[in-house]
């Protein structure tokens, strides 16, 4: 990851927690106890993203501040389907596929390391647990049609090149744990599941 690219990543994570923190709540969500955990995922996110991509959804949060719009509230919102879609661009459904393709891929390839996130499709929400599906979408319709033409571009250019971005996230979520790879990490989890 480049600097300029973690420059801009970190200017999107002091807007992003900030609004994340004020996402107001009947009870207090156990991640908002956790901001570095937080951060820390949401960077893995943005380390796969390209600088284009992630100057246009710094460009969205700047936005919705002026306006005085929590990205986050209406993400959360439209995860448990409190209020109407807030995009209907057919880019969403595109870059959905794509994400479920790779994050079913990281399932069977790394079981150990996927056994604790969240079920893969929204035909799996319930009232105690949303989807990797359902909460992707409720992110990407916060975002810009501008950003989700760049963000689809970045996907077409790893499909191109055999990269899967699911992997590149987790790669950087395990680098962070202090293992040198993905396998070493499901290596490590499956020892603590026997």
């Amino acid at each position: 990851m480049s600097l300029a690219n973690e420059d801009i990543i970190e200017k999107i994570l002091a807007r992003e927690l900030k609004m994340f923190l004020s996402v107001p709540t009947i009870r207090k969500s156990s991640c908002q106890d956790y901001p570095e955990s937080f951060k820390l995922h949401r960077k893995a996110q943005f380390s796969c993203w390209s600088r284009d991509t992630l100057e246009s959804y710094l460009c969205d949060l700047e936005k919705a501040e002026e306006n005085g719009i929590n990205l986050m509230t209406h993400k959360y919102a439209r995860m448990d389907n409190l209020i109407p879609p807030l995009s209907s661009n057919p880019l969403i459904d595109t870059i959905a596929r794509y994400h479920c393709t790779w994050q079913r891929s990281m399932m069977k390839k790394y079981p150990g390391i996927m056994s604790g996130g969240r079920p893969l499709s929204s035909a799996e929400d319930s009232a105690f647990l949303t989807s990797f599906e359902t909460y992707l979408r409720g992110e990407l319709e916060t975002y810009s049609d501008a950003t989700l033409k760049l963000l689809n571009k970045d996907i077409l250019t790893k499909q191109a090149q055999g990269i899967n971005m699911a992997e590149e996230l987790y790669t950087f979520l395990v680098k962070d744990m202090g293992y040198d790879s993905l396998d070493e990490a499901e290596q490590a989890s499956s020892k603590t599941r026997r």
